[in-house]
């Protein structure tokens, strides 16, 4: 073989083994998609979802190699409309197009994880595993195969969909729309006013940490996502670039637009603009410039902020993650800026609209739109209505109360270690009965871990005052609150985590556009007991420590101790609070 051929050798070579690396960076999202559903939505029901993804994966893999697989893949096609099936996955192991499978089984993983976010929180764990099967087997692979299959009749068309804006994000976004209207709020999301009007409640996400780690693993994966079909070097730098382009922009732009519009950089709306620019770009990315990037970055991040208000605000839909924005409404928009931004002509593709192709490519962008969106909205409506008069989709509002995670999986908390978990309306989810709580000994006395501080009066008819100052504030302040009692001698004191609720006029305070109100948020309750030190200074101290403007700095209470028992002696009064020779 002469060099040209040993070359071209290697090269057939190396793009073989980068398609199937592409396809395990595909899979790792699974972790990312994890992530931001877990941070996204509340403590009580981490579990719930982890165990969602990972069975998405799962089950996908099981029915994808059954059925699926020869639906989308198979030579042989019925009117380039559905795969049909044959038996060469089993009796010819070792001819089988098994790079083929396995790339095109983390993309239809990822179709089915998209819905587990749109309907958090409130769905049986069994009725779930049932339409994430279907979508794997039946849902995904016939539309995919219309696309990717180059005997479908999208594919011999002229679609285009480099790697799946519509294919897999807009089937996941529609599907997840149906889905959370068909399943219903989750208590307490929505309320009727006094005046008849929708309100709505703001539900935030138990931690922003995971979710953002959430969004860095799935831009990490994207590069694979998009960058897999690559054949050449060139053509792979370029995806990589358009790819990172759109979703920094996006990023940028919907940083800003929350800025302007909400008084705050809106945090968890901006981890969607990364996300909803990625998937923008996903459709065009082989086939774009950069100024194509550019705008379609920018139009995601605006698209995202508006969509996922549209839904909440005016159809008043609930969507904990911002599914249907990020991909239902993104996945559009990508897919028909092919159609406006194409760069290159091939057979029976022709240029974009703003560089001299005309409307062709636009519609034929727009015919398979639509028809992957009645495809996906027909079959999705029937068989999320089929689950709810049969199995039914929703947990009874008990379960959803007290969390998922206990409901449905016997967990108490995902967090064991750490604070409680506390369902919507302030009850502690698995918290152990007082006989399973075991105290750690300590090598010194109560007294002496926790001073009482008194004072001593050298008129015997004068009795000491005791009071009780009770502080309920942030979780934050501890450590200044804490501070500013050392330095006026206050050093005894008990803690007390809490959560605590509470009605609060002039909040400017946003989440996904949404005001966010006082309802049940995680709280220390310090009580110092004082006697030599005056109230006085308690107080001026507390207020200096624990004063920012805000809503939420908390409250302090005074209270008049009438009476004190010294449990160990008997001791009552004055003689109680006497510290040890």
């Amino acid at each position: 073989m002469d060099s040209i051929g040993l070359f071209e050798q290697a090269s057939s070579d190396l793009f073989g083994v980068w398609f199937l690396m592409g396809a395990v960076l595909v899979f790792f999202m699974q972790a990312g998609f994890a992530m931001v559903e877990t941070g996204f939505t509340r403590a009580k029901n981490a579990g719930n979802i982890i165990m969602k993804n990972l069975m998405d994966f799962c089950i996908g893999t099981v029915v994808f190699l059954l059925i699926g697989f020869n639906l989308m893949m198979a030579e042989d096609t019925l009117f380039g409309l559905v795969g049909i099936p044959n038996l060469n996955l089993f009796t010819d192991f070792a001819n089988f197009p098994w790079s083929s499978f396995v790339f095109n089984l983390v993309f239809c993983a990822t179709a089915a994880t998209i819905v587990s976010g749109a309907m958090a929180e409130r769905t049986k764990f069994n009725a779930y595993l049932i339409y994430s099967a279907i979508i794997s087997c039946l849902i995904y692979p016939i539309e995919a195969g219309w696309v990717w299959n180059t005997n479908g009749w999208l594919y011999q068309m002229g679609y285009v969909d480099f790697a799946g804006s519509s294919v897999i994000h807009m089937v996941g976004g529609i599907s997840s729309i149906i889905g959370a209207k068909l399943l219903g709020p989750r208590i307490g999301k929505y309320t009727k006013g006094k005046d008849g009007k929708t309100v709505v409640h703001a539900i935030p996400g138990h931690s922003l940490t995971l979710g953002a780690l959430g969004v860095f693993i799935l831009w990490f994966g994207w590069y694979g996502f998009n960058g897999a079909a690559a054949t050449q070097v060139g053509q792979l730098a370029q995806i990589f670039a358009t790819t990172t382009i759109a979703a920094g922009f996006s990023t940028v732009t919907t940083m800003i637009f929350t800025w302007l519009k909400n008084g705050k950089p809106d945090i968890s709306m901006t981890l969607n603009g990364s996300l909803a620019g990625l998937v923008a770009i996903t459709a065009p990315c082989g086939n774009v410039d950069v100024i194509g990037a550019i705008i379609i970055g920018i139009v995601a991040g605006f698209l995202v902020v508006l969509v996922v208000e549209f839904i909440d605000l005016k159809l008043h839909i609930d969507d904990p993650v911002g599914a249907v924005a990020v991909h239902g409404a993104n996945g559009i928009w990508g897919t028909l800026a092919v159609g406006l931004f194409n760069i290159y002509e091939s057979d029976g593709i022709t240029k974009g609209l703003f560089y001299g192709g005309g409307a062709e490519q636009l519609i034929k962008q727009c015919i398979g739109v639509l028809a992957i969106g009645a495809w996906t909205a027909i079959t999705m409506y029937i068989v999320f209505t089929v689950i709810k008069k049969t199995n039914g989709l929703r947990v009874t509002s008990a379960e959803e109360i007290e969390g998922l995670d206990i409901s449905e999986h016997g967990l108490a908390s995902s967090y064991a270690d750490f604070m409680p978990v506390t369902n919507s309306y302030g009850g502690l989810v698995g918290s152990a009965p007082s006989n399973e709580l075991i105290e750690e000994k300590i090598s010194v006395s109560m007294d002496e871990a926790v001073p009482v501080e008194y004072n001593v009066s050298t008129n015997p008819l004068v009795k000491p005052k005791i009071t009780k100052v009770t502080i309920i504030t942030r979780q934050s302040k501890f450590d200044e609150l804490k501070s500013a009692m050392n330095a006026i001698e206050v050093t005894g004191m008990t803690v007390i985590q809490v959560v605590g609720c509470g009605l609060q006029k002039g909040s400017s305070q946003y989440y996904r556009g949404v005001p966010v109100e006082i309802n049940l948020l995680p709280k220390i309750q310090v009580e110092i007991v004082v006697t030599k030190v005056p109230v006085e200074r308690v107080i001026e101290a507390a207020k200096k420590a624990l004063y920012t403007g805000n809503i939420g700095d908390g409250k302090i209470f005074i209270y008049n101790v009438e009476d004190v028992i010294k449990i160990r002696t008997g001791e009552t009064g004055y003689d109680a609070m006497q510290g040890e020779e």
